[in-house]
């Protein structure tokens, strides 16, 4: 759209509050903005003067103009940040984190079931999160089987069906995970007290639930029930440290969101902290994609509208690092100039700061992505950190997966000059061994990797990373041995939980700091062999899968049997189904086949 073309249309648009969508040829719109006074607004963007590129390359596609008239600049904020949602115009800030986050769900149902999902439904369940992790949604899993015993099982547990009795107790009870409601073992008034704490507790508001706790132990003394105490002293042991781990500020700050903001270049980090008690018990850094020259109190605007709306934020203050214009007349908006909020506010700015810092080091050690001698240099670390007697330009690393004990599967990767050689990577389907044998399964793979190496001539690692403890690099070294290799590579185990390296021999473990290069490429070098084979485990489980009755079934073929499971989902189904819904998947003589074949 040309300045002529818009002053044609200039005198119609109106003074008031709005919004406004810029749109080109192709009718997409490109852009989406909200003003207090809609022609002031959009006349800035045709004026001489633009000193912004990016503003004049977006006039450039403009074609058409639509705007909204609103009450005033809060509702014009609120609908910008949904038009942004829904149509992601190319020209608007946008959130680069697009991850799909698990939430803790409580089913809407007697004697509700709680677990994890990252579907959030519209349905009458009660979502709590979202968690910025799965190991975070699992933790607080854990923390509830181990002191909230719910049930996991899909029974429908209504009243007429348990007066029936036609539940009895499964395993679950026994293990002592749940108390067993489906025989009336525990009554629905305890189990729904044990849900309100656990709601506590979800929403960071430990108090109450403690206080509880505290009420119930003082009882049980009482009463003299002293196993009961020892369990709810345990329980409120374990809160205690739960809060104690999260605690930063005195707990009468009461519940606040705290954010900061970090700029550079195209890119702008926001941290997001929400406090309850003074326990920070939940934290998220997000990166947002400017494309224009937004200025930081609009982004920090935009960021903390999303942030809230994701999280479902019920906190009246929020906490900021300057003056911002945000469209709620109950929240309070804070800026610390010292205090207990000036050390949250400061907090959050060192989070946001170290997501920036992982960033660049997480690119950084991708390899492929950076400079020859910043490659080298790291793998020069690696060679002083592990004492390696010459750079691990190639560095091999193995690992091993089975299902069950069935299906073991070994894995290798290969990094040459710090980048991935997939080229070289390999998978070994373990031959010689029987059951759950993880140091002779890695002994095998080990030793026909370097076999093949051998009779190959080719060249050989200058470092062999074994994941696992020192048995699974006990298993590798006996194959280096046999092959006569003990001296020519160097063979390392890294333990799965603490991240310790192993050496044969040594008696102490080496721990590198957890920041480190080093490490940190390491890590990266065991991951790459953990999704390698995964992935390659998964095609042999679902071939495992089709290894099933169906295709003993003489007259019934491997894309029957594929037909069938991706239909019926479960041999227990296809048994169950009449000849008639086999017939609609497979067709009738088939469906004859199958079915007189279960009837035997």
């Amino acid at each position: 759209m040309t300045k002529e073309e818009f002053s044609a249309i200039s005198g119609s648009i109106p003074l008031e509050p709005g919004i406004y969508k810029y749109f080109n040829e192709a009718g997409e719109m490109i852009y989406v903005g909200k003003a207090k006074q809609l022609k002031k607004r959009i006349s800035s963007y045709f004026l001489s003067n633009i000193p912004n590129q990016k503003t004049v390359e977006l006039v450039k596609h403009i074609h058409r103009i639509e705007y909204t008239i609103v009450d005033n600049e809060d509702d014009a904020f609120f609908l910008e940040n949904n038009l942004i949602k829904e149509y992601l115009p190319h020209y608007n800030i946008r959130l680069k984190d697009d991850k799909s986050y698990p939430y803790v769900v409580i089913k809407n149902e007697r004697f509700p079931r709680v677990f994890f999902t990252r579907k959030k439904r519209k349905d009458n369940a009660q979502y709590y999160g979202p968690f910025t992790s799965i190991a975070n949604a699992k933790e607080i899993i854990d923390f509830i089987k181990q002191y909230f015993p719910l049930r996991n099982c899909k029974l429908n547990l209504s009243d007429k069906n348990i007066k029936a009795e036609k539940f009895k107790v499964c395993l679950e009870y026994h293990l002592g995970n749940c108390k067993g409601p489906c025989q009336q073992f525990q009554s629905e008034e305890e189990y729904n007290e044990g849900i309100a704490q656990l709601i506590h507790m979800l929403k960071g508001n430990l108090q109450p639930l403690m206080n509880q706790l505290k009420n119930n132990l003082q009882q049980q003394i009482d009463d003299l029930a002293f196993e009961q105490a020892a369990i709810t002293q345990a329980k409120i042991v374990r809160l205690q440290q739960y809060k104690s781990s999260s605690t930063v500020v005195n707990t009468r700050t009461g519940n606040i969101d705290v954010f900061s903001i970090l700029e550079e270049g195209n890119l702008a980090f926001i941290n997001y902290l929400a406090v309850n008690d003074g326990s920070v018990y939940r934290t998220k850094t997000i990166t947002i994609e400017k494309a224009l020259d937004e200025n930081a109190s609009s982004i920090l605007a935009f960021g903390i509208q999303q942030l809230r709306e994701m999280f479902n934020s019920e906190a009246n203050e929020i906490i900021v690092p300057f003056e911002i214009s945000f469209p709620s007349t109950s929240l309070k908006i804070t800026v610390p100039k010292a205090g207990d909020k000036k050390k949250l506010l400061e907090l959050s700015q060192k989070n946001v700061n170290y997501f920036k810092k992982e960033m660049e080091q997480h690119k950084m050690l991708h390899l492929e992505e950076v400079s020859r001698d910043l490659a080298t240099d790291i793998l020069e670390k690696v060679q002083n950190d592990l004492k390696l007697q010459s750079k691990p330009s190639h560095i091999e690393c193995f690992d091993n997966s089975h299902i069950q004990g069935t299906n073991t599967v070994s894995a290798m990767v290969c990094f040459k000059n710090g980048i991935p050689s997939k080229s070289d990577y390999r998978h070994y389907n373990i031959k010689t061994v029987i059951g759950i044998d993880d140091f002779a399964s890695m002994k095998e793979a080990v030793y026909r990797r370097y076999k093949r190496l051998l009779d190959e001539n080719a060249p050989l690692p200058q470092l062999v990373i074994i994941d696992g403890g020192k048995g699974q690099l006990s298993a590798a070294l006996e194959s280096i041995a046999e092959l006569g290799l003990l001296g020519k590579l160097t063979l390392v185990g890294l333990a799965k939980n603490q991240e310790e390296l192993f050496f044969a021999n040594d008696s102490e473990s080496l721990q590198l700091p957890w920041d480190s290069d080093s490490l940190k490429l390491i890590r990266r070098i065991r991951d790459e062999v953990h999704r390698f084979g995964i992935t390659h485990h998964r095609n042999r489980r679902s071939k495992s899968a089709l290894d099933n009755e169906l295709i003993h079934i003489s007259g019934i073929g491997k894309s029957s049997a594929e037909l069938l499971l991706q239909h019926f989902r479960t041999i227990k189904n296809i048994k169950a189904a009449s000849e008639k819904e086999i017939a609609n998947v497979v067709g009738l003589k088939r469906a004859k086949i199958i079915t007189e074949y279960f009837k035997l």
